[in-house]
């Protein structure tokens, strides 16, 4: 088995800044890439970093300049550092780790974590 703790978050005013964490523990081979999605009211969950076991990173557009995505591989943690936050970036955030077991990889998403920015 393989859990996901997540933890930051919570609430800041427009412009502040916010940090997650998420780590995995349990049955791991091989961590392969890792990454934040979030998904906001109404809206359909979305990419919003990502880092792959050598650290190529991927952001969203949106987030571009703002947001930081980085790992620790001896922890098997993910790490998202939000500067500059917007309302817009209001949303729950959702680690999702690719790990290998066995001969498989396999997805696993964390419980999510709220994010608030105030106007």
């Amino acid at each position: 088995q393989v859990q996901l703790v997540e933890s930051g978050g919570g609430l800041v005013q427009a412009g502040g800044s916010l940090s997650l964490s998420c780590a995995a523990s349990g049955s791991i081979f091989r961590v392969n890439a890792m990454g934040w999605y979030r998904q906001a009211p109404g809206k359909q969950r979305e990419l919003v970093a990502a880092i792959t076991s050598g650290g190529s990173t991927t952001y969203a557009d949106s987030v571009k300049g703002r947001f930081t995505v980085s790992r620790d591989n001896a922890r098997n943690t993910v790490y998202l550092q939000m500067n500059s936050l917007k309302p817009e970036d209001t949303a729950v955030y959702y680690c999702k780790v690719s790990i290998v077991r066995g001969i498989l990889e396999y997805d696993y998403w964390g419980q999510g974590t709220q994010v608030t920015v105030s106007s």
